[in-house]
């Protein structure tokens, strides 16, 4: 199994470095760049949800709304 796949990998590269250069960057660039992409989508959530989790945002009353009893609210004077 594994000498197949080395097998067609040889056979895939040597295709590849057998190609003009504009078709080898034209052929790297519709691979590549949807593939980084892809990881830096992946990347930027994992981190959002991390840093959600280690420091989660406070809750804010909306605007408007009636303080809780027993709060100081430091905007109204007393």
């Amino acid at each position: 199994m594994v000498d197949a796949f080395e097998q067609w990998w040889d056979g895939v590269e040597l295709w590849l470095a057998q190609l003009a250069f504009p078709f080898q960057f034209a052929l790297l660039m519709a691979v590549l760049l949807p593939l980084c992409l892809g990881v830096a989508r992946l990347i930027d959530r994992v981190v959002d949800n991390a840093s959600t989790r280690f420091n989660p945002v406070p809750k804010v009353p909306p605007p408007g709304a009636e303080p809780q009893p027993g709060k100081v609210d430091p905007a109204r004077p007393s």
